[in-house]
């Protein structure tokens, strides 16, 4: 249930990130809310987590699901280009967040 929350958490985390720029710098009031929200409900879920997985696992793959994420949401929604080095860095950290999780022993 722990790695429940913790997905939970990072997709809380990708949600708020985008609701914030939607809010095009807190000025548009029901997504300034819904970043919030999501915040809440993000260190939530992270908290939850804690409670069964070291912080050394947790942190590490939330902010990584935050940020693998929100890149893709980026391209997707906010159609930003990515060039060819950074694709090559954002599989990295992909690689990264798989391996932590495999070698994690939870």
């Amino acid at each position: 249930m722990a790695w429940v929350s913790l997905i939970a958490a990072g997709f809380f985390e990708m949600f708020w990130a985008t609701t914030m720029k939607l809010s095009e710098g807190f000025s548009k009031l029901n997504y300034s809310l819904l970043t919030v929200v999501g915040m809440i409900a993000s260190f939530y879920f992270l908290a939850k987590a804690l409670h069964s997985l070291p912080m050394s696992l947790a942190y590490p793959v939330w902010t990584g699901i935050g940020a693998v994420g929100s890149i893709l949401i980026g391209v997707l929604l906010f159609k930003d280009r990515l060039s060819l080095v950074t694709i090559f860095f954002v599989m990295l950290l992909i690689t990264g967040i798989i391996g932590i999780k495999f070698t994690s022993g939870h």
